[in-house]
Formats: C-alpha cells, structure tokens, sequence
C-alpha cells in the first residue's frame, strides 16, 4: 500500500471510533430517559430499582465496548506499524532509484550543455580570428597603400631635387665655360691697350665711347618703356639717353661728356702740361652746355644728369675740386661715374617699380587674399592628413594588441589552461504527472549549481 492509501485508512478508523462513542453516548441518554419516564409511571421505589439495574447494564456495555475498541485498536496499530515500515522502505528505495536516475539525466544534460557551449565558443573564436585576420589584411593593404603613395612622392621630390642639382651643375658649367671665355677676351684686350689709348686720344671717338657706355649701362638696369636713346626735345637738340620717369620728375635728360685731354695734360710732364683751372674750365662748359640745352621746363624736369665715362676723372672732380660739384648743383646738373650711374638707376627703377606697384596694389590684394584662401586649405588638408595618419597609427595599436590577446588565448588552449565553463545557475528536469504531487520528489525538480 502506499502512504496516502494508510493515512486514509488511519482518518477512517479514527472516525468510526468517535461515530462508536456517539453512538453509546446517545443509547445511555436514552435508557436514562426511558427509566426516568418508567419511574414516574410506576412509583419511586420501583423506578430506582429500575435505574439501578438500568445504569448497571450500561456502565456493564461500557465496559465492554471500551474493551473490545481497546483491543481494536492495538492490532489495527501494530497492522498500520507494518505497513508503514513496508511503505517506508519502498519509498527510500524508490526515492534512491529516482534520485540516481535525475542524477545520471542531470549529467548527461550538462555533459551536452558543455559540449554545445565549447563548440560555440570554437566557432565564435573561429569568426573572430578570421575578421581579424580580415582587417589586418586591411590595413596591411591601406598602409602598403600608403606608404607606395608616400614613396612615390619621395622619388618625386628626389627626382625633383637631382633634376634641379644636375640644372644647376650644367649652369655652373656654363658660368664657368664663360668665365673661360672672357678671360680669353681680357687676355686679347690686354694686348690692345695700345690701340685703346690711341682711340681715346681722338675727342670724337671719345664721345662715342661714352654714349655706347652709357647705352650699355642704361639698357641692363632699365626696362625699355621707361628710357629713349638719341631723343629728341622741342628745341631740336638731341640728348644721349632720357629717362621717362613719373611726376613730378618727368623727363630725365643723360648726356655724355669725356674731359680726359685736359685731365690728361694736368698730369703730363714737360710744356703740355697745364693747370687745374684748365680742367675745371672744361667741366663749366660741359655742365653749362647741359644746363643749357637739356633742362627745359614744363616740358622735362628740373634737373639733368652728366654722365662722365672714367671713374678717374670723376674722382678727381669729387677729391680735389669740390667747387665743381658745387657748381653743378647750382645749375641743377648731376654728376655721375658708371658706378654712381648705377646707383641712380637703381633709384629710379624703385620708384617705377613703387608706382607699377600702386597701379597693381588691388590685384595684389587680390592675390593676396587667394593665397590665404589657399594655405587655409592647405592647413584644413594638412590637417586632415595628420589625423588619418594618427587614426592609422591607433588601428595598428589596437590591432598589435588584439594580435597579442589572441596570441596569449591560444597559448592558453594550448596549455589547457581554459578557466572552468559557465553552467547554468538551475536546470529544470520534467517529472511525471503523477509525481508531481509527492512531497519528496518536489524537492528534486531543480538542481542548484555546485560551487566552484
């Protein structure tokens, strides 16, 4: 039998025991009633007698029926004794067969639960491997990429650079090819210095000379819409070179002049000789015929330019006779040397410039504000530039690192050094239906996770 079945065999006897007692209880009341009611019909002494005999007969019964429940009572424990000890002992060994049975269906689950979470976590680091595999591969790519695009640029400059050094090698070449050929002419010209001096001692081949001097002087410092050579004024008289020079200079006249014979002959020896006012009269009447001829006004500016072809007359004039300097300035006539020229010109090719300059100022502006537009980009892809360089050097970081937290996880698997699986806190294990209302197999739907 099973334990419910005894528990419900306990409750039943019990009941009829107490439904017995009622029962008796009942009875006596009514003998008790009867007797009363037979003593009041028949006489007192009677009536007693009756109750007497009446109450005797029933504690009798009682007696007897407490005997007999009595002895009931202990062969149906000693009976429910045995068949609880039987049931307890099928229950224990049914409860040991279930449990060994829950037990061996638990592992098997977790057994396939491990199996199933390692094969995910091998297929997991499979796909993560080959992504990372992937992206390496990619930014293998990107950087050999760029650093192709980085070489090219490099040969390009390097290309540059020897194409300009190799320029440069062949224009020093050529300086020096012409160097070569001008010491060959200096070499030529020192053995006609005779026939120089011979050319210099006639007055007109003097005047030219100085006019081609000034014409070579003029034509390498100037552009050639600010000069005119042999120009001709209102007067009909024809200066050397003119100078076209914004207001309020205007017209800037040039003429040559070459003092050397009197030069000459203040340094000569013997009756050729003569004095220095000689000389100084010669230069007055050049500067007077300059002052004369090439300073017109309204029509050129204030001022002219005498231009003196020998650095050794004109230092003459400026170390010895400062007069004449004076002189000049007075009749607002310059001297100048070819080197003193040069300087003039020089002068005057600023001030062109300076004016060209103010003409242009607003293109330049222009210009100006383009090429700030252009180095603000410049400095904005520049920019951009070294971020995406920064961007690439933290991917190879990041990449350098997952690489060597792979490296090290695989060296784990291959040590066997995986830390423990996770399990789940509680598996649930289905039950029979119709155990589901026994007390000890509830216990055993769930099974909690042994700690580590």
């Amino acid at each position: 039998m099973e334990f419910s079945t005894l528990v419900w065999l306990l409750l039943a006897a019990v009941a009829a025991l107490a439904a017995a007692v009622v029962w008796l209880g009942f009875s006596a009341n009514r003998v008790v009633r009867d007797a009363v009611a037979e003593a009041q019909g028949s006489g007192q002494a009677a009536m007693m007698a009756n109750l007497n005999d009446a109450t005797e007969r029933l504690r009798g019964g009682l007696q007897a029926l407490q005997l007999e429940q009595e002895r009931n009572l202990s062969s149906n424990r000693e009976a429910l004794i045995r068949e609880l000890a039987s049931l307890t002992l099928q229950l224990t060994q049914k409860q040991d067969a279930l449990k060994s049975e829950m037990l061996s269906g638990t592992l098997e689950k977790l057994a396939e639960q491990n199996r199933a979470s390692l094969e995910s976590i091998q297929s997991t680091m499979r796909l993560l491997t080959q992504q990372i595999n992937e992206r390496v591969d990619q930014l293998t790519k990107t950087n050999d990429a760029r650093l192709a695009d980085i070489g090219g640029k490099v040969n390009e400059r390097l290309d540059e650079g020897f194409k300009k050094t190799n320029e440069t090698f062949v224009n020093v070449m050529t300086r020096l090819a012409t160097i070569d050929e001008a010491q060959k002419k200096i070499d030529g010209l020192t053995t006609n210095v005779v026939s120089l001096q011979q050319l210099l001692g006639d007055k007109r081949s003097r005047g030219a000379l100085g006019e081609r001097q000034l014409e070579d002087i003029i034509k390498n410092a100037l552009p050639e819409s600010v000069y005119e050579f042999q120009y001709t004024l209102s007067t009909k008289v024809r200066p050397d070179c003119v100078l076209k020079l914004p207001a309020p200079t205007g017209l800037l006249c040039i003429d040559a002049k070459f003092p050397l014979e009197a030069y000459e002959r203040m340094f000569a020896d013997g009756p050729e000789r003569v004095s220095a006012s000689v000389f100084k009269a010669s230069v007055k009447k050049h500067i007077d015929d300059i002052a004369g001829k090439y300073i017109l006004p309204g029509e050129t500016g204030d001022g002219a330019v005498m231009f003196i072809p020998a650095e050794s007359v004109f230092a003459e004039i400026h170390g010895n006779h400062r007069d004449l300097i004076d002189y000049a300035a007075a009749r607002h006539v310059w001297l100048v040397s070819p080197t003193t020229l040069m300087a003039v010109l020089n002068t005057a090719r600023v001030v062109l410039k300076d004016v060209e300059t103010r003409k242009q100022v607003h293109i330049i502006q222009e210009e100006l504000g383009k090429l700030a537009k252009d180095f603000s980009r410049f400095d904005e892809r520049m920019s951009d530039l070294a971020k995406h360089i920064g961007q690439a050097q933290r991917d190879v970081e990041q990449v350098h690192i997952s690489s060597r937290k792979i490296s090290e996880r695989f060296q784990k698997i291959e040590k066997a050094e995986l830390a423990e699986l996770a399990v789940p806190d509680q598996v649930v294990i289905p039950v029979d239906a119709e155990d589901a209302d026994k007390p000890t197999s509830a216990t055993l739907l769930s099974i909690v996770k042994p700690e580590n």
